[in-house]
């Protein structure tokens, strides 16, 4: 599942990015309404977590701009506004959700399950050939045989299904499955796409994971 937190205080969006990254979320950031907004239009995220108090653009307008051009991904409102009109005024202008801080994690992630699980179904599930990804449930099937995966892998995996039949450079697969402060020196993407194949592929006898050189990797049938 890929989540963008637009959230200006660092301390909370780089809270809330460790304990979804544990959880097997992939995890970007933006600071400011303005770079939230281009995220948004370019990006392909399940959910949104969006303060309304943001430098440059702020929340509620992002959240109407968002349901103007029928964008429909799922939003929860995280802000330290919390009387019943700020409460009001954010769901009617499109809000799935309103959360306000100080916030328990688990009930933040409950929450999130819920929104996710309201879009879920059966167009939900990413498939190539006999590989089935279920996004909602965290389950991997090959031939109708369940993988276990690491959070990382796992990561990993869904981002190259979501992008089946294109290929994924390896600074993409570092900033979405690991994150921008990366050391790019390191073969840790190599690493990991050769335990995919030894899940995924080796024991299927498939080669679904495909080494495209110099630019990056790509799964198809």
């Amino acid at each position: 599942m890929r989540i963008l937190i637009v959230e200006d205080e660092h301390k909370v969006a780089a809270f809330l990015q460790q304990g979804l990254e544990e959880e097997g979320w992939i995890v970007q950031l933006a600071f400011d309404g303005e770079e939230g907004w281009e995220k948004i239009l370019s990006g392909n995220y399940n959910v949104v977590i969006l303060d309304i108090m943001l430098p440059k653009l702020d929340g509620l307008s992002i959240l109407k701009q968002m349901r103007e051009a029928s964008i429909d991904i799922p939003v929860l409102l995280l802000t330290a506004r919390d009387t019943v009109p700020d409460k009001v005024k954010g769901l009617y202008q499109g809000a799935d959700d309103y959360m306000t801080k100080p916030f328990a994690f688990e009930e933040l992630l409950a929450r999130l399950h819920v929104l996710t699980r309201q879009k879920a179904g059966k167009e939900n599930v990413l498939q190539v050939a006999d590989l089935k990804l279920d996004p909602v449930r965290h389950k991997i099937y090959k031939a109708e045989q369940e993988i276990v995966l690491t959070a990382i892998e796992f990561r990993l995996l869904e981002l190259l299904m979501q992008n089946a039949g294109r290929v994924v450079s390896r600074l993409d697969i570092e900033e979405l499955v690991w994150d921008k402060n990366y050391d790019h020196d390191t073969n840790i993407v190599d690493v990991y796409i050769n335990y995919l194949r030894k899940k995924i592929d080796k024991p299927f006898n498939s080669h679904l994971i495909k080494t495209i050189r110099g630019f990056g990797y790509k799964i198809e049938k």
